[in-house]
């Protein structure tokens, strides 16, 4: 059994720093790497790109990446987790076989790959045995909606990545894998810990929320004193030193930017929290409240004290539907009465798809520079505003309604307001809107069907 687990994060999310994952292989020791690609709108993503091609659907950047540092992954023993495998695992897995024979090292790794979380051909089956897979948010039932559904994955937990573990991968690819199973996954095969043993699972499951989103727990997108994080330009990701008991110490290579202290920790930690006491994940469920930190030198906080309980029966699904069209556009007027002649172009704008017969479901109006982050704001914009950029979006169910929108906004370039510009990029882009339905489905109905192939490079 390892003493210390060295768990490093080099993606946070899909587009993320592509360098990020080789400096956390070449600036110090770790290790396992791990590499978290997916979001909700990700996979809707990657389902409509296999759609055109079908040997499409995941992360492409991984594969190059993992040519560029595959001899080293090889020959330090690194074994690296990730789910860029996205809606695709297969086809990212044979690619990645090949890329390891370009970079030399056939013979001496292994490619671990976890499918059967896409359950969307198995949809109709599914609702025709009782599983009616709900909104969580609405309590409608998803055959309201299955003619429009283009993907739906299960969140699937740690057991398929430690099982691949135990056979020798060297790089595993999964599909929707919940984001911490990445990490905690690493922490149960080298440590041993057993699907009962809460207590240290809720802290593998800790460890690996402050892993997952990459930089944001070193000093990136965090309020804690961003103006004095050193270095930014190249930050530093974190990487977790974990150990058998479950306590573990976030902190990142030497020499690198940013900044590991308890405020960028307790930052990450608080992301995209609901109820701290109820965090469910596939395999346990973590009680946040539970969670001590405390400093442990420069760079270095570590983390003790995490209570978890038993997993529930149910997973979670995320499905992607098709919901109408959407398009977007902008123009930009210039000082003097900038937001005056902003609001005036919206006016005429709308009084002409009025005339035109246009209907929309939602038509949303910002001025960018004055109430586009915080919404509408108390009082009108100061007449010295040196420029705001008017952005109006629309969607509807009807494409040609909304194809239309977009050749109505570039005419107020000679016949709205004037000092209008901004418009190079010429007619907005109309686009397929895909909607987000979270449901719960009996685990029973899903991990009987999840498989692990290795396959030799």
């Amino acid at each position: 059994m390892a003493d210390i687990l060295r768990i490093a994060s080099g993606q946070g999310f899909w587009g993320d720093d592509l360098d990020a994952p080789v400096r956390q292989v070449e600036e110090g020791p770790i290790d396992v790497l791990m590499l978290d690609y997916l979001a909700e709108v990700t996979m809707s993503i990657m389902q409509k790109q296999r759609d055109r091609d079908p040997s499409a659907g995941y992360a492409r950047d991984f594969v190059p990446l993992m040519k560029r540092i595959f001899p080293a992954v090889a020959e330090r023993g690194i074994r690296v987790i990730t789910n860029a495998g996205g809606v695709n695992p297969e086809g990212c897995a044979n690619a990645l076989v090949e890329a390891g024979r370009e970079a030399g090292v056939a013979g001496r790794a292994l490619v671990g790959r976890v499918e059967g979380d896409d359950i969307l051909e198995r949809l109709p089956q599914l609702i025709a045995e009782g599983h009616s897979l709900d909104n969580m948010e609405t309590g409608e039932p998803l055959e309201s909606i299955l003619d429009r559904v283009r993907s739906a994955n299960v969140y699937i937990g740690a057991a398929p990545i430690v099982e691949a573990l135990k056979r020798g991968a060297h790089v595993i690819v999964t599909g929707r894998s919940t984001d911490t199973a990445l990490t905690y996954g690493a922490m149960m095969h080298a440590f041993g810990w057993s699907e009962d043993d809460h207590d240290r699972l809720a802290a593998g499951v800790v460890a690996g929320h402050i892993n997952e989103c990459g930089a944001q727990s070193t000093g990136g997108n965090c309020l804690a004193d961003w103006w004095t994080m050193p270095d930014m330009a190249r930050v530093g990701f974190p990487i977790v030193e974990a150990h058998a008991d479950g306590s573990f110490v976030v902190t990142k290579h030497a020499g690198t930017g940013g900044r590991v202290t308890r405020r960028t920790v307790t930052e990450q930690i608080v992301y995209e929290m609901g109820d701290p006491t109820d965090y469910i994940t596939p395999d346990v469920v973590a009680d946040f409240t539970t969670i001590r930190l405390e400093d442990d030198g420069p760079d270095r906080v570590r983390v003790t004290g995490v209570k978890g309980g038993p997993r529930t029966p149910f997973l979670k699904a995320s499905i992607a539907y098709s919901d109408g069209w959407k398009a977007t556009g902008t123009l930009t007027y210039s000082w003097p009465d900038a937001a005056a002649k902003a609001r005036a172009a919206d006016r005429v704008l709308r009084e002409r798809m009025d005339r035109l017969g246009l209907e929309f479901d939602e038509i949303r109006t910002e001025l960018v520079g004055w109430d586009s982050t915080h919404g509408a704001l108390v009082g009108e914009p100061p007449a010295d505003l040196p420029e705001v950029q008017l952005r109006v979006g629309v969607r509807g169910s009807d494409r040609a309604a909304v194809e239309r929108f977009t050749r109505e906004l570039a005419p107020l370039i000679l016949t709205g307001p004037p000092s209008v510009t901004g418009f190079a990029g010429g007619r907005p882009r109309v686009q397929e809107i895909m909607a987000y339905w979270p449901a719960l489905i009996r685990r029973e109905a899903v991990e009987p069907g999840l498989s692990v192939d290795v396959l030799e490079v």
